[in-house]
This record gives C-alpha cells, sequence and structure tokens, in this order.
C-alpha cells in the first residue's frame, strides 16, 4: 500500500501545474530549516525562538498584495523569530489544490485560512496527516486559546472530533448575529406609503400589495419589485424563521430534537406564502434566473422594497444610514415563530491545522496563539499600529483612525498590509479590537441586532463530528436530498407543482434517507451533549 502511494504521489507530481509542482517539491529545496525542540521555545514572550526557523504555510490568498511584503506579516516575523514560505492559491481555487497536496502526502507545516471540512480533520486525522493540537494548548504553548477554551468549553466540544482529539482551530466571534446578510427595507417605501414595518406574514403580504399598486418610488410608472431574491438563496434562511425554522437543512429546537427543515410542516408553510406572493406578481418573476448584479441594478433605480444584503446600501446605493431599516422577522401561524438562526459565534470548518511534517509544532503554535490575543487580533485585523489606526487612549484600549495612505478606501488598503482579507482566518473577533473605530452605522447596526434578532435568536446547530463512517452515509444523502428539494422548492413557488402534492413531496424525501439523516444527526448531537 505504502509503495503505491508512494507511486501515485510521484505521479501526481509529475503532471501538476507548475504551481502545484512548488508544493510537491523536495523538501530541502524550499522546505522547512531547523528542526525546534520544546526545550528552545518560550511559553512566554517574544522572540519565541532563539535560533530563527522557517516553516511553509498553505493558504487561500484574495491576490490583493504579495504576502511576502505585507507589513502584519513581517511585523509576525520580526516578532516571533519564525520566516514562513508561503504556498498560496487563489480562493477559487484553493479547494482543488488542497485537494491535491493532501492526495500527494507532501503537505506543508501547516494550513493557515485551510477551510477543513470536519470531514477533512476526521480523515487526515486519523491518518496522522493532520497532528492533535490539544497537547500543546494544555502543555502551556497556547495560553490565550486555552484561556478562550476554558471559559467556553462548548469551542473545545465543538473542534474535538470522535477520537478525542482537536484537529483544527476555529475563528471565534462571540458577538456574530448573523449567518447571512439580513433583509432590509427600502424606507423610502415605508415613509411613502406611511406604515410601520409589518409584524405578521398577513401584514407583510398586504405591505408587498401596496408596494405593487401604490407607485411608492413616485415615477407615474408601475415598476415597483415588492420582494427580490436570486433564486431564493439570499433570504431562505430569514423566511425560513417566519414559520418556526432555524436553518435551511438541519436544526436542533430548543428541546434537543434533530429536524431536517424541507420536510417540516413549517416548510410546507413556507413553500405555500411563497407561492401566494408568486402568484400575484409580489416575488420577482426573475428570481430563479437573475444575478446578484442583476439585483443590485433594480436596487439602483429605486424599485424594490424588500431584499437581502449584507448592508442596505449595498444594494440600493447611496452612504451608510440608518434610512434603511432591517426586516423585523414576522409571525406566521406556526407556533413559537418567529425565530432566527444565529451565528454560533465559531467557524463551522476549521481555519488553522498543524501537519506530522512540521519540525517545531510548539513553536508553531505559540506562533498561532497570538491571533487568540488582543494585541494579535488588533495586528492582523487592522493592521500595524500608526498606519490605518493610533490608540486615543491607550490605557482604556480606545483607538481612533487615520488617513488612509495615499487615499483610497480603507478595507482595500487593509488588504495590501494583511492576509486577513477576504478568506476566513483563524484568531479571534474581540469587540474590544474594534473600540472607538465604530461609526455610527455600525452601532446602528448593533442596535437593530439587538432589537430584533437577538431576542428570538438561537444557534441553529453546534458544530459536531460524524464518524467517517457516518459521515460518508450523510455526504451521500443530503447530496441527492438538496438537488431533489431544490429543484421541488422552485417547482412548488411558481406553482409547476401544485402544494396538493406536499404528501406527495414528503413521501419522496422521506424514502430518500431524510429520517436517516435526522437519525445520523440527533446521535452526533447526543454525543456532543453528552461530552465534558
Amino acid at each position: 500500500m505504502n509503495k503505491l502511494r508512494k507511486a501515485s504521489s510521484i505521479l501526481l507530481c509529475l503532471t501538476l501545474s507548475a504551481g502545484i509542482l512548488a508544493a510537491c517539491g523536495a523538501k530541502g529545496e524550499s522546505g522547512s530549516s531547523g528542526s525546534t525542540s520544546a526545550a528552545d521555545v518560550k511559553k512566554e514572550g517574544f522572540p519565541i525562538v532563539e535560533q530563527p526557523i522557517t516553516l511553509k504555510v498553505m493558504s487561500q490568498d484574495a491576490g490583493v498584495a504579495d504576502w511576502n511584503k505585507m507589513p502584519v506579516l513581517q511585523e509576525m516575523e520580526k516578532l516571533t523569530g519564525i520566516k514562513l514560505e508561503y504556498q498560496l492559491s487563489p480562493v477559487d481555487s484553493f479547494e482543488t489544490k488542497k485537494n491535491l497536496v493532501f492526495a500527494s502526502g507532501d503537505v506543508p507545516d501547516m494550513f493557515y485560512a485551510a477551510d477543513l471540512k470536519p470531514a477533512e480533520q476526521v480523515t487526515y486525522g486519523s491518518q496522522g496527516v493532520l497532528i492533535p493540537l490539544e497537547k500543546y494548548i494544555d502543555e502551556g504553548y497556547a495560553p490565550n486559546l486555552k484561556k478562550i477554551l476554558d471559559e467556553n468549553p462548548d469551542i473545545r466540544k465543538s473542534f474535538t472530533t470522535p477520537d478525542g482529539h482537536m484537529y483544527a482551530l476555529p475563528f471565534i466571534d462571540s458577538a456574530a448575529v448573523w449567518y447571512r446578510g439580513p433583509m432590509w427595507y427600502n424606507g423610502k417605501f415605508l415613509k411613502a406609503l406611511n406604515v410601520e414595518e409589518p409584524k405578521t406574514t398577513e401584514e407583510l403580504y398586504t405591505f408587498l400589495k401596496r408596494v405593487k399598486e401604490e407607485d411608492p418610488n413616485g415615477n407615474g410608472q408601475k415598476d415597483e419589485i415588492p420582494l427580490t431574491s436570486v433564486k431564493l438563496d439570499d433570504l431562505r434562511m430569514y423566511f425560513f424563521g417566519f414559520f418556526g425554522m432555524y436553518d435551511e437543512k438541519i436544526y436542533a429546537d430548543k428541546d434537543g430534537k434533530v429536524h431536517y427543515s424541507p420536510q417540516e410542516e413549517g416548510y410546507k408553510s413556507y413553500l405555500t406564502f411563497m407561492n401566494r406572493l408568486w402568484k400575484e406578481d409580489l416575488l420577482d418573476h426573475e428570481t430563479f434566473s437573475q444575478t446578484s448584479d442583476q439585483k443590485k441594478s433594480k436596487g439602483q433605480k429605486n424599485q424594490i422594497a424588500l431584499f437581502n444584503d449584507y448592508y442596505p446600501y449595498f444594494t440600493l446605493g447611496g452612504e451608510p444610514s440608518s434610512d434603511h431599516p432591517m426586516m423585523t422577522p414576522v409571525k406566521s401561524d406556526i407556533e413559537g415563530s418567529p425565530v432566527y438562526g444565529k451565528h454560533p459565534g465559531i467557524s463551522t470548518n476549521g481555519t488553522f491545522a498543524i501537519t506530522s511534517k512540521n519540525p517545531a509544532p510548539e513553536a508553531t503554535m505559540r506562533w498561532i496563539d497570538y491571533l487568540y490575543s488582543y494585541e494579535g487580533s488588533t495586528l492582523f485585523s487592522q493592521g500595524p499600529e500608526n498606519t490605518l489606526w493610533k490608540f486615543k487612549d491607550k490605557e482604556n484600549r480606545v483607538k481612533e483612525w487615520l488617513p488612509v495612505p495615499g487615499g483610497g478606501d480603507r478595507e482595500e488598503y487593509k488588504g495590501k498590509i494583511t492576509p486577513n482579507f477576504g478568506i476566513l482566518t483563524p484568531g479571534i473577533n474581540d469587540p474590544e479590537v474594534s473600540k472607538g473605530l465604530q461609526s455610527d452605522f455600525d452601532q446602528w447596526i448593533n442596535k437593530q441586532n439587538e432589537e430584533k434578532l437577538i431576542p428570538i435568536a438561537k444557534a441553529p446547530f453546534p458544530n459536531v463530528y460524524l464518524t467517517n463512517e457516518e459521515q460518508s452515509e450523510a455526504s451521500a444523502l443530503m447530496s441527492d436530498l438538496n438537488t431533489y428539494v431544490q429543484q421541488m422548492e422552485a417547482k412548488f413557488v411558481t406553482g409547476q407543482e401544485p402544494l396538493s402534492n406536499w404528501d406527495k413531496y414528503a413521501a419522496q424525501v422521506k424514502k430518500m434517507g431524510s429520517d436517516r439523516l435526522v437519525e445520523l444527526y440527533q446521535g452526533a448531537y447526543d454525543r456532543w451533549n453528552t461530552e465534558k
């Protein structure tokens, strides 16, 4: 078996492109330098190692700047004594390159922003490709992360695989609320129609009907679009909450019972409501064919009343303001509605891992642990002090923004100085890090969340692990179900399939294994609940 694996690895390296060949190259050419023992690694203070070492890291790259010239990474090398050699891949092709590197067996010393799925953690951890991290955390090489895990045991549980090991680290954001951007009202339409925000599905229907009939944009034409979407993907999770469901697929209710949304009665009610909107031309009839850019174009023309985006001005144009309110989830006839599927506060996939090729795992753990501190989070999210920001009150950690060097957009400039741009990276989002930097608009968003979403919010499902066998079965079931459910959703909403055929649809979903899927995730959820 080893000979076969070695032969396939050689063949893979010979057939890959030049970019992948760099990843499969001999270690002596561009590999890690220096084998550092635990005794050589400081558990406190900097540099981490007295004798500089070089480690290979593989990551996604948003393509804004050369990582070798990024001030944040240059600062980290000076601070820690650890130089990094980068194996980077564009975001769109990273998944393919990651799979090829795992298949070749010639992995880097560490993965950064690697989007390691639970199945990958279990598979490559059990194979010994990824090493267990809990030992280094608990032995004092990650004091910042250990403090977080000790204070939040659910995070440790959520990244501990069935064999009892942690093979990857999450991004942690205790203040996170949104899984996706919420729904927004066009504030101009609300004012023109002189209406309060709807509180029920019936009030929402009435509002959308008035938009269609009463010319709220005032141009004398019936060109208003009450509700728009792109294939329902952007609004589905938010609307599910109107009918008592926390997630599009798998969620656990408050009693710990696992549900598969597309077979719930709440889902039937959702389809019925959306079909009603479609039939009366209140849901954009280009929903299943338009692109995001086409949707935004309608917003720029002041045609849309209700829509999804990260912020309202992304669709409607203009500057950030409180003119366009976040949609308050509305109540339906389903008992307990509305609900909101809140972000769990951690990434659902791993963002960082150390491989068995790494000659200095203790030093690597200290390196990544810095990102779970206030200082490290500040450096990687906002850049070095006195570049884009400075302390206004250092004792109380209050900051203020500085002018962007050379002018231009601050977020775009961040992409030139830090790798944490456009990709999900390890570390924390600590509200303390942004103290003093929040705009009036940021504060308004926080208030909207507190008033409208947080009171009805619950994380749909913890980050649980299935065994390899369970994962293979669940993935196959989910793949087939996703295809069927998505096709039927469009047919039910547009009326191609009458809702009188609901029982036939529900029977087919069960025949395709939905109950078995629930059983698998119920077992994983119960295991997660009983873990200490």
